[in-house]
């Protein structure tokens, strides 16, 4: 194990039934950049952030995060981490503010109203602040989940989908915040994303995964020259017809 890896990941297992949704998956991923987590629908990614989050036990494996056992000693490190994902809604009968206060309290967060204020001004939510969850939009609901994720300012920072629902040019103002936010403090990034022209931009390191095992790893040049392709997009829809041709022929 070494300290330049934010994520260490090793012989994991998770099965769900007889299903089995992560088979014998490792990969590490260093410290201080964005690494994409990449794979088709049921390749396992979904599964496997929720592990290292620890809301899912693996059923064997094991997992370092910034050095620590993350099954042995979880709660040395969800204060160091969060999670961002416009599919996890918040209270919807809450505002902005009241969200976050509460997200706050829970990260014992000094400065905290300045803290959601700097965040909001960052994420253009100012003038939503006082809005009830429920009542936004689905791209507003994408901002509030990236500013749920970063109030503690994280070391690592897991996100899903992180633009989703966002109009392009708002979309391209978050991933300049994401890539200041992470020059500004060294944080580490860990991206599943289905938008390739933004896994180019953002990741260092791509981790490409197919039925719950990693199928390849490198960075983004490197995966379009393994594959012979012009693009990351190429790539990813090779590795998707590959897997739908193999369960076609089962």
């Amino acid at each position: 194990m070494s300290g330049d890896f934010v994520i260490e990941v090793s012989g994991l297992y998770k099965y769900f039934d007889q299903v089995q949704a992560v088979n014998n998956l490792s990969f590490r991923a260093r410290r201080g950049v964005t690494t994409a987590l990449l794979g088709g629908n049921g390749a396992g990614k979904t599964t496997t952030i929720a592990m290292l989050l620890g809301l899912l036990v693996p059923s064997q494996g094991q997992i370092r995060i910034l050095g620590e056992d993350m099954l042995q000693h979880r709660y040395r490190l969800l204060h160091r981490m969060n999670f961002s994902s416009p599919y996890v809604d918040l209270p919807q009968r809450l505002t902005i503010r009241q969200n976050l206060t509460v997200y706050g309290h829970l990260y014992r967060l000094p400065k905290l109203r300045h803290r959601i204020e700097e965040l909001a001004d960052a994420l253009n939510l100012s003038s939503l602040l006082d809005r009830k969850y429920g009542q936004l939009s689905a791209g507003q609901k994408t901002r509030v989940s990236l500013a749920k994720a970063l109030l503690n300012e994280p070391e690592l920072l897991l996100m899903d989908e992180p633009t989703a629902s966002l109009d392009p040019d708002t979309a391209d103002s978050i991933r300049s915040y994401l890539e200041q936010y992470q020059a500004r403090t060294g944080a580490s990034i860990l991206l599943a994303s289905h938008n390739m022209s933004e896994v180019e931009r953002m990741a260092s390191d791509v981790i490409m995964m197919r039925q719950g095992q990693v199928v390849h790893t490198g960075t983004p040049a490197a995966l379009i020259s393994a594959y012979g392709r012009s693009s990351l997009e190429e790539v990813f829809i090779d590795i998707a017809r590959h897997n739908s041709h193999n369960q076609e022929q089962a």
